[in-house]
């Protein structure tokens, strides 16, 4: 339905083709990115306690479904792949992280074996997007007249980033890398409690506890990475490690690297959303 919709909302552009299909399906997404220059693979299973209940699943598409779009981009002479990832790819607790981990690590390895093709992979990593499904302010704002918000943990913090902000780091990253690359976007945290009254502020407040596998803070960027992290004006730029790349000069582009014990997590932030920004934006973003 969301393809026919598009299809007539964009019906004017002759380039656009909207093929039904599956990144399992490695037949069908070869003939998918035939003739195409530049991919962003967002197919993921995302959901974390969905992932949890069905394993298997949440394999098949996020690191096999990986694994056939890098196959099919070289096949096809593609000239960029980004890969879209989340925060909880960096120190997975939970088997969604942990198969996004694997597939961001099998993106960065891609650039070995390309061949004379020489199709570059990099990848793009942020947490939820602001208001997009199956996110905590749609939640929110669906059941705010109820008086009662559910919250799994009163000290629970977010990064915030919105739809404009994730589209212009993948076309930022499509520009700029070399291959092997893991862009982190700097954008601001938020306190569960925050978004909560900035939602519904007279609602009552009751605690649940964590879901499966959720992460009391969010994290992109591990102390482990630390080494290979350079900082720039809107973003961080993780270089990959492997020795034989090196502190490749194409690849740093003028950054700067971070101290030895950084990391970039949601509740060590410097970068704060108020309440009063988070309500501009839902009224700007979301109907009531």
């Amino acid at each position: 339905m969301k393809q026919w919709n598009m299809a007539q909302e964009f019906k004017e552009y002759s380039n656009i083709r909207f093929f039904l299909g599956d990144v399992r399906d490695k037949e069908r997404l070869n003939r998918a990115l035939s003739d195409v220059d530049f991919v962003i693979h967002a197919a993921a299973q995302k959901i974390v306690p969905t992932a949890e209940y069905n394993p298997f699943e949440c394999i098949k598409t996020n690191i096999n479904g990986a694994m056939n779009v890098i196959d099919c981009a070289i096949d096809n002479n593609v000239k960029k792949v980004i890969a879209l990832s989340t925060d909880k790819a960096s120190s997975p607790i939970n088997l969604y992280g942990a198969t996004k981990l694997a597939s961001d690590k099998t993106f960065i390895a891609a650039n070995s074996y390309s061949g004379e093709n020489n199709t570059i992979f990099s990848v793009v990593r942020y947490g939820n997007v602001m208001g997009s499904r199956g996110s905590v302010i749609p939640f929110f704002h669906k059941i705010k007249n109820q008086g009662v918000l559910p919250i799994t943990h009163p000290d629970m913090t977010r990064f915030m980033i919105t739809l404009e902000q994730g589209i212009s780091l993948v076309l930022h990253a499509l520009e700029d890398c070399e291959g092997g690359e893991t862009y982190v976007k700097k954008i601001p945290s938020m306190s569960i409690m925050d978004i909560a009254k900035a939602i519904a502020p007279d609602a009552d407040i009751k605690i649940i506890g964590k879901r499966a596998g959720e992460k009391l803070h969010e994290e992109m960027i591990s102390a482990h990475d630390a080494d290979f992290v350079y900082e720039y004006r809107d973003y961080y730029k993780i270089l990959p490690h492997m020795p034989q790349w090196g502190d490749n000069i194409d690849r740093i582009k003028g950054g700067v690297k971070v101290d030895e014990d950084f990391r970039y997590e949601s509740s060590a932030n410097d970068h704060w959303m108020s309440i009063s920004d988070l309500k501009l934006w839902i009224t700007n973003n979301i109907q009531a």
